[in-house]
């Protein structure tokens, strides 16, 4: 009999894939992964996790699974909590949720559950694995899942070939109703529990107020830039080849303060990402501003009028050679080949279509329409039809 060891989370997506698993036949374990502490920090005077680890024991007794609670919250201060903090110091945006996926439940997690003796790892993503024989060698694939809501490839865009051979993902195939249909028929607690927001595993997080133990407020100048801001609407150059093109239109727009007129005060440029709207606390436009551009150095946050300002779009962007991350290995591009492939920048993001140029010393993602708040740190994942080829860290 096959052992799994399952992501319990106290919720009903986790809950329901260890029922589907004990239904099919295999030895299911059930752990729950206490990944932060740190009550200060969330939104609400309950305790997340303590609730969730309760509902998922719940659950455990329930299915008569092995339980037990194991705390990687070490392991996810060092490596997603303290690259937030660095990131988002530099300006940046990162994907928090990306990097617990490849960092701490398919990683850190993994192990442990192969020192259990596990076969396999199971979580309750809506996502699915298929494998193909290629050149003699097993390739596992990486698939959206059914529910087009609520498919979660994105999150798993960093996973490894290893990574892959090891998981289960039972609910890929179902919608989230039929999900919470299979929790009532089996009497789970957790049937009715609304989804989780927030960081993966800390529960609901005021973001600013997480960044401020660590990022100082610093007050700083809010400055509105024209829609018809020189920059802009400046004449294109004749590019002498393809790739000069792609460097200058995955450019991004600088501004000084002089460009605008100053509307505002904030109280830190590091607590901004571009494409917000929120917490800007400026009144007097026709329109919302939406943050544009922001310069951690000189702590100022460009903003625009509405969401059409042209310095919200562009449409190529650029990922280094050591950001480069292949799912598929056997499909990575060489310096000098291109790919048509559907892309996306962020979570529930349509597939929009977009073509892959390899250089030498990275890779192009030039889209077919402009895109809105192309964020550096976050990620860029690439697909074929339903799956997920790549992805990379937008420079």
């Amino acid at each position: 009999m096959k052992r799994v060891v399952v992501g319990l989370s106290g919720g009903v997506d986790s809950s329901v894939t260890a029922y589907l698993l004990k239904e099919q036949g295999y030895e299911v374990i059930g752990l729950f992964m206490k990944n932060w502490h740190d009550d200060s920090v969330t939104i609400s005077n309950q305790c997340p996790w303590l609730e969730d680890s309760n509902d998922a024991m719940i659950v455990a007794e329930k299915l008569e699974i092995p339980f037990q609670v194991v705390d990687l919250s070490e392991q996810y201060k060092e490596r997603i909590v303290d690259y937030m903090f660095d990131e988002y110091e530099k300006g940046r945006t990162p994907n928090p949720d990306i990097l617990c996926n490849r960092e701490i439940k398919f990683d850190v997690f993994m192990k442990i559950a192969l020192q259990l003796g596990a076969d396999f790892i199971a979580t309750g993503h809506y996502c699915r694995k298929s494998e193909e024989e290629i050149d003699g060698k097993s390739v596992y694939k990486l698939l959206a899942g059914k529910d087009v809501n609520k498919d979660q490839s994105y999150f798993l865009c960093q996973l490894s070939q290893e990574q892959l051979a090891k998981s289960l993902f039972p609910i890929g195939e179902l919608t989230k109703p039929e999900v919470r249909k299979i929790a009532k028929y089996a009497d789970l607690i957790t049937a009715e529990k609304k989804d989780s927001q927030g960081l993966c595993f800390i529960g609901k997080v005021r973001l600013p107020e997480f960044l401020q133990q660590k990022l100082q407020p610093k007050e700083g100048k809010i400055v509105q830039i024209p829609e018809d801001f020189s920059e802009v609407h400046k004449s294109i150059p004749t590019f002498e080849n393809k790739e000069a093109e792609l460097i200058y239109f995955s450019q991004k727009y600088s501004y000084k303060k002089s460009d605008g007129k100053v509307v505002g005060k904030h109280q830190g440029a590091h607590y901004f990402t571009k494409g917000q709207r929120k917490g800007l606390a400026v009144g007097g436009t026709k329109e919302p501003l939406f943050v544009i551009e922001t310069d951690v150095h000189e702590n100022i946050i460009f903003t625009g009028e509405g969401k059409n300002h042209p310095g919200l779009y562009r449409n190529v962007l650029f990922v280094s050679n050591d950001e480069i991350h292949w799912i598929r290995e056997d499909l990575a591009l060489k310096s000098g080949e291109i790919m048509k492939v559907n892309a996306r920048i962020r979570y529930r993001q349509a597939l929009e279509i977009a073509t892959l140029y390899k250089v030498e010393n990275g890779l192009f993602v030039e889209f077919e329409n402009q895109q809105s708040a192309i964020q550096e740190g976050q990620f860029v994942a690439w697909y074929h039809q339903d799956e997920l080829l790549g992805s990379g860290v937008i420079f």
